[in-house]
């Protein structure tokens, strides 16, 4: 009976697996799986490199209401009353020096999130290829978030600390964590601000391939413009 079993499962994962090299071969029509790979390298590229120019400027997430950083939930509301009493000008300082953190530190991950698409194989770029809306963000978030968050997070904890209120925000924020009014990850400033550029970053490439995907004849580069023009 086991052995029975083992044999319908082995078999139903090999059918799965030839399904799926089929659809990937299916999606690539005339295309090789190099020029596949080096289309999905290209694009990645230019994706990372235009999110790190967008982001890492003034104002590149301050201005920017997509990935814009602010106070968690339970502060955020907090926050509004202390605005409604007349005292918002310190907390206006606080959002502004966390994206001013998150600003300073995303050039500083170029080398990175360059260096995790020249290591790319097939299979990611196949991932990436089949996959959907998130496949970058994941694609990313696994081969750099470690690094770059190590990278990010002295930068951020420099910068946040100008505006004097480091302290105020982990002893308040640690409290409400306590009370499950904030996730563990927002009780502390520097480590929730490096969070939020990461996802702000990540966020920022997907857009970027996805504005690819929708229209690859206005790529810049020729092989972009081959493997995502098959794709449609």
């Amino acid at each position: 009976m086991q052995r029975r079993q083992f044999l319908h499962t082995s078999l139903a994962g090999a059918l799965l697996c030839a399904t799926a090299q089929h659809a990937w071969a299916l999606s690539l029509g005339d295309l090789s799986h190099a020029d596949a790979s080096s289309g999905v390298k290209a694009a990645l590229g230019q994706g990372a490199e235009a999110a790190v120019a967008l982001l890492g400027r003034t104002d590149g997430f301050l201005g920017n209401s997509q990935v814009r950083i602010g106070l968690p939930g339970y502060l955020q509301d907090a926050a509004k009353v202390l605005k409604s009493m007349g005292q918002g000008r310190r907390v206006d300082e606080l959002v502004t020096a966390m994206n001013r953190a998150a600003e300073e530190a995303v050039p500083m991950g170029k080398d990175l999130l360059v260096k995790a698409v020249q290591n790319m194989t097939v299979t990611d770029a196949k991932n990436i290829l089949m996959g959907g809306n998130t496949s970058v963000t994941a694609f990313f978030a696994e081969k750099t978030r470690l690094p770059l968050g190590e990278r990010f997070l002295p930068v951020v904890n420099q910068a946040t600390e100008k505006v004097g209120l480091t302290q105020k925000y982990n002893a308040v924020a640690g409290k409400a964590a306590g009370f499950g009014l904030l996730k563990p990850e927002e009780a502390n400033l520097a480590q929730y601000v490096t969070g939020k550029t990461l996802d702000g970053l990540y966020f920022m490439i997907g857009e970027e391939e996805r504005r690819i995907r929708q229209d690859p004849a206005g790529a810049g580069s020729a092989i972009v413009r081959k493997v995502f023009g098959t794709l449609r």
